[in-house]
């Protein structure tokens, strides 16, 4: 039986964009399953003392931007630092990758996820739009009509307060998060210490 990777995130957080692929390509290495959890990072920020990026004071903004770039060109993920779609309201994103899930699977989630974040942080698109997630879908072969429709219905709804609640319940307070073996990692630079627990026997 293999292993399982809980994988809470955000598709508007760079970091998870940034881990997003890694993840994937780890967890077919080691034939680890993948349970994909968007979830209201909004929601978790203030319930566990997190501050928005515009209302964090400027040193610390500043080296996010950095850490960002550090990050981007060290991975060689095209990544740009200010897009001109951002903050952005994720949750519509976040929806249509659960319906994904829903009618297509885990594989197909994490396609539409990836081609969602990319859209933010490489090719300066709003997620926010319809327009521009039912292309994203449809660019991807997943019918995005009916994925958009489905991702307005109470079911897909529920999972995304369902993995919320679990993103509370589990103490998570950032984007990406991954939980293996019960224990968690926050952020894409602990995929190193994740990776070491799919191997573990």
């Amino acid at each position: 039986m293999s292993k399982l990777c809980e994988y809470y995130f955000a598709p508007h957080s760079p970091f998870a964009y940034l881990g997003h692929e890694r993840l994937v390509a780890l967890a077919k290495r080691y034939d680890v399953q993948i349970a994909l959890k968007p979830f209201d990072l909004s929601r978790i920020f203030g319930l566990s003392g997190g501050v928005p990026l515009l209302k964090r004071a400027p040193q610390r903004q500043a080296y996010r931007l950095k850490d960002l770039q550090r990050w981007s060109e060290f991975l060689q993920v095209p990544l740009n630092l200010q897009p001109a779609y951002f903050p952005v309201q994720s949750d519509p994103a976040a929806k249509l990758i659960i319906a994904a899930q829903l009618a297509h699977g885990t594989d197909a989630a994490l396609a539409l996820a990836g081609a969602v974040m990319r859209a933010v942080w490489a090719e300066q698109r709003n997620i926010a739009d319809v327009k521009t997630l039912l292309a994203i879908a449809d660019g991807l072969g997943q019918d995005g009509q009916n994925l958009l429709k489905s991702s307005e219905t109470a079911s897909v709804q529920a999972e995304f307060d369902r993995f919320s609640d679990e993103a509370v319940a589990a103490n998570i307070f950032g984007s990406p998060w991954y939980i293996v073996d019960g224990d968690g990692y926050w952020g894409q630079d602990r995929l190193d210490f994740v990776e070491r627990a799919f191997a573990a026997e």
